[in-house]
């Protein structure tokens, strides 16, 4: 090599050596592959949570008494429905005996709800009553029970009554309260909302059952797109592989514990938000701890409900939730139907 081919080689050392270093001197926190936590250093694969060894269950609740003649969500029956639910999902022969088998007193439960679309179709108040009923039923205390979703107003908006203080159950948005740093994990990087960050220990995920003009469907997995400062960076391509990443961090997959999809009403075409004429009364509630097994049944019943009224398949209308398989390849939870144990009650 003579001295001038040397220079240049050591110059161009210097520049790679330098771009790398400044790459890693930001403050990322990085994780590992797609399906594998850092928070777990074997990365063993092992069964989507509450699946068992062979199959997911997803248990189907409904009940046509949900609404009473004035419209409204009756409280006892949604009550009675997660109550009939719980024991089914879990194997418990109680209701208590199965919020005792997910949580102990201990657990700061974050409870996720989805209130972007408004009164008429946001997680209704009322499931979310009946959730926390049972969680105190047990013994978790009412200032350890924080109800979240992305904005305070939206909250509002759709019914739910703001309290940021200690005393009783809390409810508020994350607003501006971020983590300063971003997380990275896939093809995202985002600054995480402090709740599921900081604030809890574990969470519940209510969404709704809805359409979503992008990614086919807004269901559990797409729900946590409520827990990151910049979702509207992540809806090209059907929002995939996005929230398949979003939902493989350790913040959203190691501390969920029970989602509950609020299917009392279906927005079946129109969605995420509300269109009447598009909208029906469901009377149904949704039960599993696997988020990608209830988003593959959620996404199901809509399309077979857009069959009957005579609409196009999502995957005809350019929308397939191919999200879901993503999340399943992720390791997050079964997509395959053969896999999923549908238990009605």
């Amino acid at each position: 090599m003579n001295e001038m081919s040397r220079r240049l080689f050591l110059k161009w050392i210097t520049i790679v050596g330098s771009y790398f270093a400044g790459i890693f001197s930001f403050p990322f926190h990085l994780f590992g592959a797609p399906g594998k936590s850092s928070h777990d250093e074997s990365n063993k694969k092992v069964p989507p949570p509450g699946t068992g060894v062979k199959k997911s269950r997803v248990v189907m609740v409904k009940n046509s008494a949900g609404f009473d003649s004035n419209r409204g969500i009756n409280l006892q029956v949604v009550d009675e429905m997660l109550n009939n639910g719980m024991p089914k999902l879990t194997g418990e022969s109680s209701p208590d005996s199965a919020w005792k088998r997910l949580f102990k007193p201990n657990d700061i439960v974050g409870i996720k709800v989805n209130a972007l679309g408004g009164r008429e179709i946001a997680t209704h108040t009322e499931v979310v009553n009946a959730i926390v009923l049972g969680l105190t039923r047990v013994g978790i205390p009412e200032q350890n029970i924080i109800i979240w979703d992305r904005l305070t107003r939206e909250l509002e908006s759709s019914g739910y009554t703001i309290n940021t203080s200690r005393k009783g159950v809390r409810c508020f948005g994350t607003d501006a309260d971020y983590d300063p740093s971003p997380e990275m994990v896939g093809s995202i990087g985002s600054c995480f909302s402090s709740i599921v960050s900081s604030l809890c220990t574990a969470l519940i995920n209510i969404p709704v059952l809805k359409d979503h003009d992008l990614a086919g469907v807004s269901l559990s997995l797409k729900n946590f797109y409520g827990a990151i400062h910049n979702p509207n960076k992540y809806h090209d391509n059907r929002c995939d592989p996005y929230i398949a990443d979003v939902n493989s961090h350790p913040y959203i997959k190691d501390k969920l514990r029970l989602v509950i999809c609020d299917a009392l009403t279906m927005q079946y075409q129109g969605g995420p938000a509300y269109k009447p004429q598009w909208a029906l009364d469901y009377c149904g509630l949704l039960l599993s701890r696997d988020p990608v097994a209830i988003d593959r049944i959620g996404a199901k019943l809509i399309e077979d409900t857009r069959k009957e009224k005579g609409l196009p398949s999502l995957k005809e209308a350019g929308r397939e939730p191919v999200h879901i398989a993503s999340a399943a390849k992720r390791n997050l939870g079964i997509s395959d139907l053969e896999s999923i144990e549908l238990v009605t009650g």
